[in-house]
């Protein structure tokens, strides 16, 4: 039991006596599209580094606030960071900012489910990725739909990236010059399939490899595009044109390292833009995997294996996290299923570095956040370890997702960690547990904004201390 100072139970009082809770409506958990992710498992290799194992967390026996969104658990009140949380309920298709008391201060009204990201922008505007009508194929995380609202909730712009060819699915960024990436399942017959050297399930019709598209929302058109299928290998078949060694080759992609009974071949789940060096960081489930992209290419340059800043046109420059996706025999394996890989920004506390959540689908049901360092000049090597340096690592026996989820720092230096199937942990770089929300639904991700953030200021928030 953790024992409060007077300080802190006159802080709680205070907080219970002045803010009332904003009334919704009861919630229940329900199935979504989230909730039929792929969830793989598979052996755990020996680790040869030992892990360390951060403080578990202290007993509390009541939770500090509860409210209708959830419960909230306070352990070190002076060490939470004070900002505001941007919750993407996935199971009940809700988008709001809350307190650190878990208290709605607005919602946005959203025209369809939510096909999982959502962002507040600078300028006030949630950039959303949402469900669309009569989709060709809905697994979890299909979109089909992208939108900008408004501070007022008026839309701002209206995409639809759905056709029987192709869809949008899971996440969406803004770049520095208002152009949005977003990615997208693109189908693939079994003809083309087979003629790629594909020897997975025979009962799959179709392939839906990854792409990654760049849209202005100005003019709609399309500025830049990666397809994965233009840098796939194999070694099955000897006389299709994509055929090599794999472990020789580890700037490509094996188109058969993973099978899936609906044709997803790699199920990307995540990306970010790193805007210092032009690249883009993608997180890939199926293969336990970052593939590391070089954006500067024209639209040409990235279907090559030549061109950009980096001369690899569309390979990978760089991939992390499963040494055993490309036959590597070198470097230890840190992901089992992995979420939003996060490169940290000029202003964010570890610049440069990368947070990633490692779901921990290898029979373990022990989930982790790691802090990468992410090397100055990329290189990818076969036989050689080419896996980044472990710079901080959190868990704890009660972390586990093995969907969803991720990781973002906070302005004090604090992460706030999203658990899907849980809520929000908030941890110090120590390790400590100084606050958590406990709201048993399915959470996407949480993102944190200061009380002072430009976009928070153009919203109408409901005034707590009425």
């Amino acid at each position: 039991m953790v024992n409060y100072s007077t300080d802190f139970q006159i802080f709680i009082i205070s907080k219970i006596k002045n803010i009332t809770f904003f009334t919704l409506t009861s919630i229940f958990l329900s199935a979504s599209s989230c909730a039929k992710e792929e969830q793989t498992t598979i052996p755990k290799e020996t680790i040869e580094e030992p892990i360390i194992e951060l403080p578990s967390l202290p007993s509390v026996s009541q939770p500090i606030y509860e409210g209708p969104t959830g419960n909230v658990w306070v352990y070190k009140n002076n060490k939470i960071d004070n900002g505001y949380v941007l919750v993407n309920d996935a199971s009940d298709n809700r988008v709001y900012l809350m307190t650190k008391e878990a208290k709605v201060v607005y919602e946005w009204n959203l025209p369809a489910g939510i096909g999982n990201d959502a962002e507040l922008m600078d300028d006030g505007r949630l950039l959303v990725s949402l469900n669309a009508e009569n989709v060709f194929y809905d697994i979890g995380g299909y979109a089909g739909r992208i939108q900008l609202i408004n501070p007022d909730r008026s839309v701002a712009w209206d995409y639809l990236y759905s056709s029987q060819e192709s869809i949008s699915h899971h996440d969406v960024e803004m770049l520095p010059d208002g152009n949005i990436l977003f990615l997208a399942w693109q189908k693939k017959t079994k003809q083309e399939a087979l003629l790629a050297g594909y020897d997975g399930s025979p009962d799959n019709e179709i392939l839906l490899p990854e792409s990654i598209i760049e849209i202005n929302p100005e003019t709609d058109q399309i500025e830049w595009e990666w397809h994965a299928w233009d840098h796939l290998i194999q070694d099955i078949d000897s006389t299709k044109s994509n055929y090599g060694s794999i472990s020789d080759n580890p700037q490509k992609i094996d188109i058969n390292y993973y099978d899936d009974e609906r044709g997803d071949l790699m199920h990307a789940n995540g990306l970010d833009y790193d805007p210092n060096r032009d690249l883009i960081f993608l997180s890939v489930n199926f293969y336990s995997e970052v593939w590391v992209l070089d954006h500067s290419t024209t639209k040409t340059e990235a279907a090559l294996e030549t061109g950009g800043n980096y001369n690899k046109g569309g390979s990978l420059i760089y991939r992390f996290g499963n040494p055993t996706a490309y036959k590597n025999n070198k470097g230890n394996r840190l992901f089992f299923n992995n979420h939003f890989p996060n490169i940290l920004k000029n202003n964010e506390i570890g610049a440069g570095n990368i947070l990633i959540y490692m779901n921990g689908n290898d029979g373990s049901e022990q989930s982790r956040i790691y802090e990468l360092d992410m090397p100055d000049e990329f290189t990818l090597k076969p036989d050689t370890n080419n896996e980044p340096s472990i710079l901080w690592e959190f868990t704890d026996s009660e972390l586990y997702s093995p969907l969803v989820s991720g990781a973002v720092r906070l302005p004090n230096g604090n992460t706030l960690i999203t658990e899907g199937r849980y809520g929000y942990w908030e941890v110090t770089n120590e390790g400590e547990v100084v606050w958590k929300f406990e709201g048993n639904k399915l959470f996407w991700r949480g993102y944190t904004y200061p009380i002072d953030h430009p976009g928070v200021k153009l919203l109408n928030l409901i005034n707590l201390s009425d």
